[in-house]
C-alpha cells in the first residue's frame, strides 16, 4: 500500500515511524516532511496548501491513502478535494472539521447534545465579549473562536490578564468564546472514527503552560506522557459517540481522529475542546503504546468500516 503523509512536525514523525513499521506498507512519502522524518520515509517537496498539486502527486504515485496530520489543510477542505478526485484520505471533511475550526460551533454542539462542558457564552464582536467577561469577573477563560495553533486560549486570574487576553483573542478574529474556569485533571482523549463508530485510543496528558510550575501562557504543548490513570473507554459513549451521531445525521460524517480535551472535575468530566486530528505532542506518547498495525486501522476508518477493528 502506497501512503502519503501530510505534515512536517513531531506528530508526523511519530506517524511516519509507526506507519513505516507496518508489513502492509509498500511505500511511504511525507510532504513536506523534515530531516527527522526523512529517516523513516521519502520526503517530498510538495506544498500541501496546493490541493491540485497534492492530487496530481497522488495520481502519479498511485497513492492508496492520504493521512492528514495538521488541522489547517483539514479545515481548508483537502479531504473533500481528494474525495472528489477519487482518492481515499484519513481525516474529516471541511464541514466536520468545524469542530476544531470553530470553538463556538463545538461548544454549541456540546450544549445541544448534552455533552458535559464548561459554561460559556460566545460573541461575534469584541465589545460585548469584554462587557460580559468583566461582569463575570475572574478567574475566567478567553478563547479565540478560530484556528490559533494552540495559542488562542487564555486563562485569566486578574483583570489585567483578562483585558490583555481579550486584545490577544481579537487578533485572531472578532469571534470569541468566554468560558468558566474548571478545576481538575486535564486529559487528552483520542478516538479513531469511521463516521459512525469511535474506537478509543489510550489516554494521554500534555502540558500547555510555557513556564515551570505550570506558569505562563498556554502553548501548543510542552510535552506529554501516557499512560495516565484514566480509562479512555469510559468516555467514548458519552463524549465521542454523540458527536459522531450529530454530524452523521445531516450527511457530514466525521472520519479520522476525534480529539476531546477533557477536564476531570469533582463533578465529572467536562469537555474543554475538540480537535479533528492527532494531537501534537500527544501522538509522540500515544503511538508507541499501540500494539496493533496503524495501517489496518486508518484505511478501515477511511473506508467507513471499523466494525472488525481490534487494537
Amino acid at each position: 500500500m502506497n501512503i502519503l503523509l501530510l505534515g512536517s512536525g513531531g506528530r508526523e514523525h511519530a506517524l511516519a515511524w509507526k506507519l513505516a513499521a507496518s508489513p502492509l506498507l509498500t511505500k511511504l512519502c511525507c510532504a513536506p516532511g523534515n530531516p527527522g522524518i526523512a529517516r523513516e520515509c521519502e520526503v517530498v517537496a510538495l506544498d500541501i496548501a496546493d490541493h491540485a498539486a497534492v492530487i496530481a502527486f497522488c495520481k502519479t504515485q498511485k497513492i492508496a491513502l492520504v493521512v492528514v496530520g495538521p488541522e489547517a489543510p483539514l479545515c481548508a477542505g483537502i479531504v473533500d478535494d481528494l474525495a472528489t478526485a477519487g482518492i481515499k484520505a484519513f481525516g474529516p471533511s471541511r464541514e466536520a472539521a468545524r469542530l476544531e475550526g470553530s470553538k463556538g460551533f463545538a461548544k454549541d454542539l456540546c450544549r445541544d447534545n448534552n455533552i458535559p462542558t464548561a459554561a460559556y457564552a460566545r460573541f461575534s464582536a469584541a465589545a460585548p465579549a469584554k462587557a460580559y467577561a468583566r461582569a463575570q469577573g475572574t478567574p475566567i477563560v478567553v478563547k479565540a473562536d478560530g484556528l490559533a495553533a494552540g495559542k488562542g486560549v487564555f486563562v485569566c486570574h486578574t483583570q489585567e490578564e483578562l483585558d490583555a487576553a481579550l486584545r490577544a483573542a481579537a487578533a485572531f478574529g472578532d469571534s470569541i468564546v468566554i468560558e468558566e474556569l474548571l478545576d481538575g485533571e486535564e486529559v487528552s482523549l483520542f478516538a479513531v472514527c469511521d463516521g459512525a463508530r469511535a474506537v478509543p485510543l489510550p489516554a494521554v496528558q500534555d502540558f500547555k503552560r510555557i513556564g515551570d510550575g505550570d506558569q505562563g501562557p498556554n502553548t501548543g504543548g510542552m510535552g506529554s506522557y501516557s499512560p495516565v490513570p484514566v480509562d479512555a473507554d469510559d468516555f467514548a459513549e458519552t463524549i465521542h459517540q454523540p458527536v459522531l451521531d450529530e454530524l452523521n445525521a445531516p450527511g457530514t460524517p466525521f472520519v479520522g481522529v476525534l480529539f476531546a480535551g477533557v477536564m476531570v472535575t469533582d463533578d465529572g468530566p467536562r469537555v474543554l475542546e475538540f480537535n479533528c486530528r492527532f494531537g501534537d505532542p500527544e501522538t509522540q506518547s500515544l503511538l508507541p503504546r499501540l500494539e496493533g498495525d496503524l495501517l489496518e486501522l486508518l484505511p478501515g476508518a477511511a473506508r467507513g468500516d471499523l466494525s472488525s477493528t481490534r487494537l
